[in-house]
């Protein structure tokens, strides 16, 4: 079986801090694998003045994102097109561009398309509550959703292409209990804990029982490293992680965590396949 694996965020970086991995171990055992990003992060960070301003960080971020997937190993990026919206409660959200202004009638027929040509076994995108809230993040979350249901239905969307039905849709998960002990094992080493606890990133976690695939991405954790860093303007010498002991960050950063969000049951399932059993 040809596998084909498809996912969905909603901006630069998304891809690879929450499934790099993921992405870059499979694409290394020979699985085809497709992002689609719906905005340019126009309201992201800007790490250095040297590197981007407001007005061009989206074409920055842009080239970023084309580097990382291609360390990452994808096969084909997809945009969307829509604007940052920023986070909750910000101007930018009521920018007319903005991803959460776009209506589900124009978003999900362009996901379905997608779907429908790419024709991928599992789709992965975010957890319902978007991670920390980010609208952006809960829109692209809902928009998936719908699209995976949608694209087998042959009754929908009829000039988006011949129905196909993917086997698996996967949440990215952050496990609340490895959250709380690197944050733990950081204050005790006395370090600043403050950007885990951002009022306005409100990061909750899964339990230990929610999480359907625990995934070990030891063997191509350089090379999710490097797709971080390809977005220089995210992940600049200030952020926090940059700040933290590398062996610390190594250790939270080599396993992904997913829970299953619709399709084909996972049954047993030790090595934390998303593939398993299809």
């Amino acid at each position: 079986m040809t596998r084909t694996l498809l996912a969905c965020f909603a901006h630069p970086d998304d891809e690879s801090f929450g499934a790099g991995g993921v992405l870059a171990k499979y694409a290394a055992e020979g699985t085809t694998v497709h992002l689609i990003c719906t905005t340019h992060g126009e309201e992201g960070e800007i790490s250095d003045p040297a590197i981007a301003t407001r007005e061009n960080l989206g074409l920055v971020r842009q080239a970023e994102l084309e580097a990382a997937a291609k360390i990452l190993g994808v096969t084909e990026l997809g945009w969307l097109g829509y604007r940052d919206s920023g986070m909750a409660g910000t101007v930018a959200n009521d920018n007319p561009r903005a991803y959460v202004q776009a209506k589900n009638e124009d978003v999900v027929p362009r996901l379905v398309a997608s779907m429908r040509r790419l024709k991928p076994n599992v789709i992965v995108t975010f957890d319902p509550g978007g991670a920390y809230g980010h609208p952006d993040h809960i829109a692209v979350s809902k928009h998936t959703v719908s699209a995976v249901k949608a694209a087998g239905n042959p009754t929908l969307y009829p000039d988006a292409g011949p129905p196909w039905t993917p086997d698996r849709l996967f949440f990215t998960a952050i496990r609340k209990s490895t959250f709380e002990t690197m944050r733990d094992r950081l204050k005790a080493l006395g370090l600043d804990t403050s950007a885990f606890d951002r009022p306005d990133m409100p990061i909750t976690g899964q339990s230990d029982e929610e999480i359907d695939v625990v995934f070990d991405v030891s063997s191509v954790l350089e090379t999710k490293r490097r797709a971080v860093n390809a977005h220089r303007t995210q992940f600049g010498p200030d952020n926090p992680l940059a700040k933290f002991p590398k062996e610390v960050v190594d250790e939270f950063m080599r396993t992904e965590y997913f829970t299953l969000g619709w399709g084909k049951p996972l049954g047993d399932n030790p090595a934390g396949d998303l593939f398993a059993g299809l």
